[in-house]
């Protein structure tokens, strides 16, 4: 495959523009929206604090804001990278194949029935929920006579995603509460979230980033078949296991800080591998740096679509999400 940035100074530019584009997207995130301000403002929220509506936006809603799209970008975009090549499948995406489902069914089933409301409970809450989902879509997906292929993996998320859906759906119904409490969260946000919610589990997120960047190499040699990769003396379940716990961690911490968010995960691998081709390594570098830009642009974009009301970032996401998904899905099928 022919990439764009063809050797490393290419890429390692690719990296400086990205990392410029962030922070100039940040910038805008922190002085736009229905309160315009200015960087001297936002600087003065944290240095000469005075109590003014503008200080308070800033530090109470805006920065984090900005750090929550950054997280969550970054960890959606390298599930997204991780899913496609551990399945060789490339409208693989942690919301097409029921991780976010799962982990907000868990999450609406602890809010309606236990009444949990602690940040710890929700991080794990969200974790167990996308990894029985996970594993159910794998299950589902082995199921015949050809064992795990891609189309049957979509065919198990998708149903997974709906069935999610239904039970949370008829949850909801039964208290009114929890709907309140949860609506919003679940149309997917990264607005109104308290830094608390990110610091519960940027931990866990970091920890899978630098476990990525660690799997790239084996899973380079996992995407030349399993047969060959046992032939090179790589232990395959192993590379598999670890490869599904980094996925379920960076799904699950996406979640529990900002609700289930589509297709971030399905745009960044290709955009990336368009950009600088095969290599695991820098497709997940990339992937997660394009998946902070994508979605810090997407909430700077549902601030003024509908002016003075915002328009949940999922609804973003999907925006541009859906035809991509048509468009990489009848290409698959106008290979064969």
């Amino acid at each position: 495959m022919k990439s764009l940035l063809h050797n490393n100074p290419l890429k390692i530019a690719g990296v400086c523009i990205g990392l410029f584009l962030l922070i100039y997207l940040s910038y805008a995130s922190l002085v736009f929206g229905v309160i315009d301000t200015g960087w001297q403002t936002a600087i003065d929220a944290y240095t000469h604090f005075n109590g003014s509506n503008e200080h308070i936006v800033i530090k109470e809603v805006r920065v984090p804001r900005v750090l929550n799209a950054l997280a969550v970008g970054a960890s959606l975009g390298i599930a997204g990278a991780l899913l496609q090549s551990l399945t060789r499948n490339p409208v693989a995406d942690v919301e097409l194949f029921g991780l976010n489902a799962g982990a907000a069914l868990f999450v609406v089933f602890a809010v309606t029935f236990i009444g949990i409301s602690s940040l710890t409970a929700f991080t794990w809450i969200s974790f167990l929920g996308a990894a029985v989902s996970g594993l159910v879509v794998y299950l589902l997906g082995s199921l015949g006579r050809d064992g795990l292929t891609p189309v049957k993996l979509t065919l198990a998320g998708a149903a997974i995603t709906a069935l999610a859906a239904s039970a949370r759906h008829g949850m909801l119904v039964l208290n009114e509460k929890a709907l309140d409490e949860v609506l919003f969260w679940l149309s997917g946000s990264v607005g109104g979230r308290k830094l608390e919610f990110l610091e519960a589990v940027f931990p866990y997120m970091v920890v899978a980033w630098v476990a990525a960047l660690l799997l790239a190499r084996p899973i380079q040699t996992l995407l030349l078949g399993d047969d060959v990769a046992k032939g090179l003396g790589q232990r395959t379940l192993l590379v598999k296991i670890l490869s599904g716990v980094v996925i379920v961690l960076l799904s699950g911490s996406s979640v529990a800080v900002a609700g289930p968010i589509g297709f971030v995960g399905l745009v960044t691998p290709h955009l990336a591998r368009y950009l600088v081709g095969l290599n695991t390594r820098w497709v997940f570098l990339y992937s997660g740096m394009l998946g902070s830009v994508i979605l810090l642009a997407a909430d700077i974009a549902a601030r003024f679509i509908a002016k003075p009301a915002e328009v949940p970032i999922g609804a973003m996401t999907a925006l541009v999400g859906i035809p991509f998904f048509i468009y990489v899905a009848r290409k698959g099928l106008d290979k064969k």
